[in-house]
């Protein structure tokens, strides 16, 4: 029932939550590559390695030089020496159903896994769900054990939900927008260009809703280069301009 529901064994589906977690600490931390493999239910660091080059592509140690130049962060900034696209635009309010998360953003799959068993056995997933998830705590501010998210799918119209699913809504307001391409861990510094950069210069003020996320295909099938992620930055009213 579980791989006809998710389209993966269970096997599968732990093994890839516990690999993306390990690239998170990769690039935002300085453990080791043993105490990365404990902490994420590896035996010992020769099974993770093998584990996460199977995935990956590469050993932990070159993944983690290669995205963060040996500063935790780095490798998007010098990847996008120019910062990245950003678009504003009236985003239309998407009605979504899922979960709440407490604690890492990165352990947020957990949620999404869950949410997706209960949408999908309420008859709600449709060809074009959409993916999305709503970050409610700035990570810089608050202890990582603090931090409040919410995973969910977009709703067909007039659908009705069902406990434990909880609705919300996003959008409904403009928003920059900006297309985020690469592994998620990597993902913080696309972030702090975005509000430290872009929103600086951009003369739009910031409306008082949390940031959210969406996720355009799906790491069970797609290398974590190739990950395409859409940032959504609400804007207060009015919009006139587009950068």
């Amino acid at each position: 029932m579980y791989h006809a529901l998710m389209g993966e064994t269970v096997a599968a589906t732990v093994r890839r939550l516990r690999l993306h977690q390990a690239s998170g600490y990769l690039a935002q931390t300085a453990l080791t590559v043993t105490e990365i493999a404990r902490r994420c239910g590896y035996p010992n660091a020769q099974s993770f390695t093998r584990a996460f080059r199977q995935f990956f592509g590469e050993s932990p140690q070159a993944w983690r030089e290669t995205r963060t130049d040996g500063l935790p962060w780095r490798a998007a900034a010098a990847a996008q020496p120019d910062g990245w696209p950003v678009t504003v635009r009236e985003v239309p309010a998407i009605e979504v159903a899922g979960l709440p998360h407490r604690g890492s953003y990165m352990r947020i799959g957990r949620a999404f896994e869950t949410a997706q068993i209960r949408f999908a056995a309420q008859g709600l997933m449709r060809p074009d769900t959409r993916w999305l998830a709503q970050y409610l705590d700035d990570p810089f501010a608050f202890p990582e054990s603090q931090l409040s998210s919410r995973a969910g799918f977009s709703l067909p119209p007039g659908a009705e939900v069902a406990p434990p699913l909880q609705r919300f809504t996003l959008g409904g307001t403009p928003c920059g927008v900006l297309r985020y391409r690469g592994p998620y861990p990597n993902m913080r510094d696309a972030y702090q260009w975005l509000y430290g950069t872009w929103l600086i210069g951009s003369g739009h003020a910031l409306a008082d809703q949390p940031v959210f996320e969406e996720y355009l295909n799906s790491p069970r099938d797609t290398a974590p280069a190739d990950l395409l992620t859409d940032i959504y930055l609400p804007l207060a009213s009015p919009v006139t301009t587009a950068r």
